[in-house]
């Protein structure tokens, strides 16, 4: 049984669902699931759950996102990128730094985004891009929604085209920022490319391509292993705690616990930048190790939410 998460770089061309795809057929492992979707024009950093871990995806998901983008000014997509129509263009002016900096600085901090009509967001429990594309784009109403963009800072300029270092709160939509920067400067814009650098604890550089993948997968279960990141390597910023064998048996069973009357050795926090123990989730491992569950707090006690070895497993 294979259980991890792996660090795969998507080449442009591919859509996060093909990537899931063609780990399920290398792996032959069913349970497969990406965290953080990638366009197909965009490329980088795309965390891949197999497994066990795909328990853990939705923690992934709420991770942070750090991207360069890639920015040409005076053309607007009905897509807001380069694979979208044309639907605007415009001179651009001979901005200097200093202005496209102040535009720059709007976009820092919480902000409300309208996502691209071009987007997996469902209405209605179906997904926007394919009512754009059945002519239904105007029977949808897109309502802002809040995110947050932590770092924003140019680092090249060619006009028409300058790039960005964007590090971004979940939800953020990279396409949107490049709308909105053009409308700001009343030029218009589209993202003409995007590469995601991070995605929560895992960056590019240490990235494994689907072929490298399939090499691995091939060469059989140690060779892949190598590759295979824990499932608590997402959940470092909840404290956790150390459980004795029959405290251990009470989660496996589903059985809420009182830290106060249960074998608790002590929680620590690994990410010393996290809050303290007012946190409402806590990781449980073994005396061995192993992680055993998450628990969330109900009331007084804690309840096993997620467990990820099984009951009468030692």
């Amino acid at each position: 049984m294979i259980n991890g998460i792996l660090n795969l770089y998507k080449p442009v061309g591919l859509t996060s669902h093909d990537v899931v795809a063609k780990v399920r057929r290398s792996l032959r492992e069913k349970r497969v699931g990406h965290a953080g979707t990638l366009d197909p024009a965009a490329e980088g950093v795309l965390p891949v759950c197999v497994g066990q871990a795909t328990r853990v995806v939705e923690y992934l998901s709420d991770a942070r996102k750090i991207y360069c983008a890639e920015i040409r000014l005076g053309i607007t997509t009905d897509t807001y990128d380069r694979e979208g129509m044309v639907t605007r263009v415009s001179e651009v002016p001979n901005f200097s730094l200093e202005e496209l900096e102040q535009a720059v600085a709007r976009f820092r901090g919480p902000i409300e985004q309208v996502p691209p009509l071009y987007s997996a967001i469902k209405v209605g429990g179906q997904p926007l891009y394919k009512m754009a594309r059945a002519g239904k784009g105007d029977q949808v109403e897109l309502k802002p929604r809040p995110v947050e963009i932590f770092t924003l800072e140019i680092t090249a300029l060619a006009l028409p085209f300058l790039k960005l270092w964007v590090e971004c709160s979940k939800g953020t939509y990279i396409r949107s920022l490049a709308f909105d920067l053009g409308t700001t400067l009343g030029c218009g814009a589209y993202m003409q490319h995007l590469v995601r650098l991070q995605s929560g604890p895992f960056q590019i550089k240490d990235t494994l391509t689907l072929e490298e993948l399939q090499q691995a997968a091939k060469e059989g279960t140690e060779a892949l292993e190598e590759y295979l990141y824990p499932l608590d390597t997402v959940l470092t910023e909840w404290p956790a705690w150390i459980v004795n064998d029959a405290t251990a048996e009470r989660i496996r069973q589903g059985r809420d616990i009182s830290p106060a009357q249960e074998g608790i050795s002590g929680g620590w926090q690994l990410n010393k930048q996290v809050g303290g123990y007012e946190k409402t989730v806590r990781r449980v491992y073994t005396a061995g190790g192993e992680l055993l569950a998450l628990m969330e707090r109900v009331g007084e006690g804690w309840h096993p939410a997620k467990v990820f070895i099984e009951k009468g497993s030692t």
